[in-house]
């Protein structure tokens, strides 16, 4: 499977701004009009890591500048002033811009030591901040805009007791409801099906009401899938099925990327997947960074002409893009499930 690697990599770095001088990574990317649109997830500072949202755009879906000099969306705008707000998905569905985010109420200190892991430490934060187990989840959310620039809250998608990030939403209505995936931490056991950390799907009347979660996916080649999986970027729409990027990580912190084909009227239904990955790190971007190495991080694709860009975070450092025809990509993931 070749997958193309654009020669200006990485096309989005840090800098120019306060709130984004340390780092740039794992962003949403939309094609609205003739414009390609990037949300980025930045950070000012590693100690804390507090994270904000701006927004990009561009013509060619390469060179990107800045619509605003200012986050579109903070944790402060949402609740949270010592928090994190991270890892964007965004569609658009009738009309309007539906924005899922993760958020951790109060930001951590990371300190890079490229052995796979940052460490970590908890800052103090006044009014009591920090000082609950539930300060340091991570939960997921959803908020919308008509513009990608005034975001309103939604619902939360996930209850607040556990870890649960990679929450995205298929760009459109399935059988009138609305659909999302889910990667649930603490969803593992006899009881749930799986040993490690799975793709959940989950549908909705209202995006605020959401019924029990199913499983979809779980861990299946342990060569590079034995830590955990989980989706990456909003499904794409293809004549063969709905077309998943996930990523998949091994026991020595290694971030790979597979894909997965789902059946268009029924999402719940895998028609086929890779048995082993179509992207790992393999440049010294993708290798070496600001925080954790050997990692590529999909959270964003669009297609346009016939070719899927695929938007990826760089060791939560830079953002990267790579390209590959979508029906060799869709027609890889066939041959490799045959």
């Amino acid at each position: 499977m070749k997958i193309t690697r654009h020669p200006a990599n990485p096309i989005v770095v840090p800098g120019e701004f306060e709130w984004r001088k340390a780092t740039v990574f794992n962003p949403a990317v939309i094609l609205d009009g003739d414009k390609f649109y990037m949300i980025e997830r930045t950070a000012g500072s590693l100690t804390p890591c507090k994270n904000y949202l701006g927004l990009l755009e561009s013509e060619d879906g390469v060179h990107f500048t800045h619509v605003k000099d200012e986050p579109v969306l903070t944790p402060d705008e949402l609740g949270f002033p010592y928090g994190s707000v991270q890892d964007p998905r965004v569609v658009k569905i009738d009309g309007t811009f539906y924005m899922n985010y993760a958020l951790r109420p109060c930001a951590m200190n990371y300190y890079p030591t490229n052995t796979g892991v940052p460490e970590r430490s908890f800052p103090k934060y006044p009014d009591g901040w920090g000082e609950q187990e539930g300060h340091w989840l991570t939960r997921s959310s959803i908020v919308k805009s008509d513009n990608l620039v005034d975001w309103v809250f939604v619902a939360d998608t996930t209850e607040l007791d556990i870890n649960d990030r990679d929450n995205i939403l298929f760009p459109e209505k399935i059988n009138g409801k609305y659909v999302l995936l889910r990667r649930p931490e603490e969803y593992v056991g006899e009881d749930y099906g799986t040993e490690k950390a799975a793709i959940w799907i989950t549908y909705s009347d209202d995006l605020i009401h959401w019924e029990k979660p199913k499983l979809l996916a779980k861990a299946g080649n342990m060569a590079w899938e034995s830590r955990k999986i989980g989706g990456s970027t909003p499904p794409v729409k293809t004549d063969k099925g709905w077309l998943v990027l996930y990523h998949g990580v091994d026991d020595r912190i290694v971030y790979r990327v597979g894909a997965l084909l789902l059946d268009l009227d029924n999402p719940e239904k895998v028609i086929a997947r890779t048995r082993d990955f179509i992207m790992e790190p393999e440049t010294y971007y993708e290798k070496f960074g600001y925080q954790i190495p050997n990692v590529i991080f999909p959270t964003g694709n669009v297609v346009k002409d016939g070719l899927l860009h695929i938007y990826y975070g760089v060791t939560d450092t830079a953002i990267a893009l790579a390209t590959v025809p979508l029906d060799e990509l869709v027609a890889h993931i066939l041959n490799e499930d045959a």
